[in-house]
Order: C-alpha cells, then sequence, then structure tokens
C-alpha cells in the first residue's frame, strides 16, 4: 500500500446532547446521544456511536433508514442503525452519523 493509499484516523472527540428524533412523517421523540468523532481525511469527518430514548419508540424505528436527529443545538445528522438486532427491552442501539457534523477543527477531545 503506497503513502496515498494508507487511510490514517484521527480521533476528534465527542459529541454528547439530546435532541429530537424524526422519520418519515413522525417527529417529536426526545433523544439523548453519545457520539465520537475521527479525521480520515483532509475534511472528512465520520462519526459513530449511541442513541438513548424510550424503548417502545426505539422498537418502531430500528432499522428504519429514514432516521434523523435534530440536536438541541441545532445539526440535523442522519442515523443509520448499525445492528442487525435489538434486544426486546433495549433504550440505546449503536449508529452511523452523517450530514452536518462539526468539521475537525470544532470537536474537543
Amino acid at each position: 500500500m503506497s503513502q496515498k493509499e494508507k487511510i490514517i484516523m484521527r480521533y476528534l472527540g465527542g459529541l454528547r446532547g439530546a435532541g429530537n428524533l424524526t422519520w418519515g412523517d413522525e417527529a417529536g421523540a426526545r433523544a439523548d446521544y453519545d457520539f465520537e468523532g475521527f479525521q480520515t481525511g483532509p475534511g472528512q469527518v465520520m462519526c459513530s456511536g449511541e442513541i438513548r430514548l424510550a424503548p417502545d419508540v426505539l422498537r418502531s424505528v430500528f432499522g428504519r433508514r429514514d432516521v434523523q436527529l435534530v440536536t438541541d443545538d441545532g445539526r440535523r445528522l442522519s442515523l443509520r442503525f448499525s445492528e442487525r438486532q435489538l434486544a426486546a427491552a433495549s433504550d440505546s442501539a449503536h449508529v452511523d452519523v452523517a450530514g452536518d457534523l462539526p468539521p475537525a477543527s470544532e470537536w474537543r477531545h
């Protein structure tokens, strides 16, 4: 693998907080989030982590591809569930995050 082909990931820090979860035509479920960010190249940020919300709401949205989180500070983030199954009484799930992520310079370790 040449130097240009190497992917170097640099840990940027965490994003934690709360926001409103939306999916399809539904909106309004509150969720807490705890995400970790990494810089994967110049100007490229990837993020993943955990969302926490009421178990019945989580069961109804789990696996959907149109789930978004509007954070209390105004960011609109697209969520993709990374697990194949959800535990019966679970109130949390792991997600990959895209959308309005902060640039690498705004993350705190």
